[in-house]
């Protein structure tokens, strides 16, 4: 591949439909979207991915009923805990003064430093308990985080649910129609084949 995104966006639905369709509890397929997450992170590294970003969940996901936002909570306090063993620089973002951002993730959402550990490949951003309008109100605490290249979307649903709005204003919209949970590395590299085709101008 010639042309290769800096940074790309992930945002994994369909964990709940997933849960469904297999005969669980919605809130029961949370868990089973983490081998995934790794998975791709490790494919990206093998890329040559600067950057990721994973959608956590949303101030608005925390409407759901509470066994629901339990899971998820703790599905992404286990994902961190995951990407932390990868050899990369982790950073959380997210409302850490909501009731509904999980207390142990509080240590990797300080303001990330400048990386002076040379052997960290690849920068990892978790969001959760993140609103673009609280991100909006509060000077946009996400300034720091680089522009997105690509946001891959797995769920088959085309939208950016609130994602990075300022960072991803010239990405490129990858959707794949295959459910979070049912992750294969053949769908991130077509996402990669795809993102070669096409015309990236930036409105130059």
């Amino acid at each position: 591949m010639y042309r290769i995104p800096r940074h790309i966006g992930v945002i994994p639905d369909g964990n709940r439909r997933w849960a469904k369709k297999n005969g669980m509890k919605k809130e029961e397929g949370y868990a089973f979207g983490l081998e995934p997450g790794l998975d791709l992170l490790r494919a990206a590294k093998q890329y040559g991915i600067q950057e990721l970003t994973y959608y956590g969940f949303t101030v608005d996901n925390c409407k759901r009923p509470k066994e629901q936002v339990k899971s998820f909570s703790k599905a992404c306090v286990a994902a961190a805990k995951m990407i932390e063993q990868e050899n990369v620089s982790l950073y959380v973002l997210g409302n850490t003064k909501s009731e509904c951002f999980p207390k142990e993730l509080l240590p990797y959402a300080e303001q990330r430093k400048e990386e002076k550990d040379s052997s960290k490949e690849m920068k990892v951003n978790l969001l959760v308990n993140y609103g673009w309008e609280w991100d909006m109100k509060n000077n946009w605490v996400s300034q720091n985080i680089s522009r997105v290249d690509m946001v891959i979307r797995w769920g088959g649903m085309c939208r950016l649910s609130g994602f990075l709005p300022i960072q991803t204003v010239y990405s490129d919209f990858y959707i794949v129609k295959e459910l979070w949970p049912d992750f294969k590395e053949e769908q991130f590299k077509n996402a990669l084949d795809w993102y070669q085709k096409q015309d990236v101008t930036l409105g130059g």
